[in-house]
Formats: C-alpha cells, structure tokens, sequence
C-alpha cells in the first residue's frame, strides 16, 4: 500500500514560521494533483493548498498571501511554505496525492498527518 510521509510540523509562535514536506513510498503513473489539508477536532477536514501537474496552485481563502504549495515531480515530493502564521492554523495537516493509472483509475491517497501548533 503507498505510503505518503509527511515531515516538518511542529510548534510555532504566531507570526512565524514551518515548511511541511511529503514524499511517496512509490511511484506513480501520473500525480494529478499534490496538496495539503488540514483538520481541528470536531471539524471536517479542509483543503489548505494544492497544485496540479501543470502547475496550477490553488489555496483556502484563509491562507491566500501567507502559504505557498510547491511540488517537485522528479522527486515526487510536495512542500508546504507557511509564513505569518496564527493560532487558527493549529491543525493535524496531510499530504494528499490524486493520482491516475495506466489504466485511467483516479485514486486518492494519504498521508498519516502532521500536527502543526501555533502557540505563543
């Protein structure tokens, strides 16, 4: 089964600073789409950021100036820039690959999440 391993979360204090990284235990035939999500208990779980295989970026309205989605396709791997950051971003964030076969079957696959605490 594909792993998806996520790195980087942690503690900060509001204003500052995290980059969060995902890799794959495999590769694919296609990744359609790379991105981050992100979940507080009682809530449901939020896209934050994605970018396409063409390289379209898309992000939350809350994160829009202060997040930035990166992927590189040789290496499989996306990574999430977060600046400025605010108690609200305190979440469990994962990774998500969409990704499509030879055989043109979409799947979505998951990371195990990362907590990220903003915390002065």
């Amino acid at each position: 089964q594909t792993q998806l391993m996520e790195s980087g979360g942690g503690v900060a204090q509001p204003g500052g600073s995290l980059t969060l990284s995902c890799s794959a235990s495999e590769s694919f035939y296609r990744i359609l789409i790379m991105g981050w999500h992100r979940q507080v208990p009682g809530k449901e779980r939020e896209m934050v950021a994605q970018v396409s295989d063409s390289g379209r970026a898309m992000y939350a309205e809350s994160v829009k100036g202060r997040f930035t989605v990166s992927r590189d396709n040789d290496k499989n791997t996306v990574s999430l820039q977060m600046n400025f950051l605010r108690h609200e971003d305190t979440a469990v964030y994962y990774c998500k690959f969409r990704t499509l076969s030879a055989e043109n079957e979409r799947r979505n696959h998951w990371g195990q999440g990362t907590q990220v605490t903003v915390s002065s």
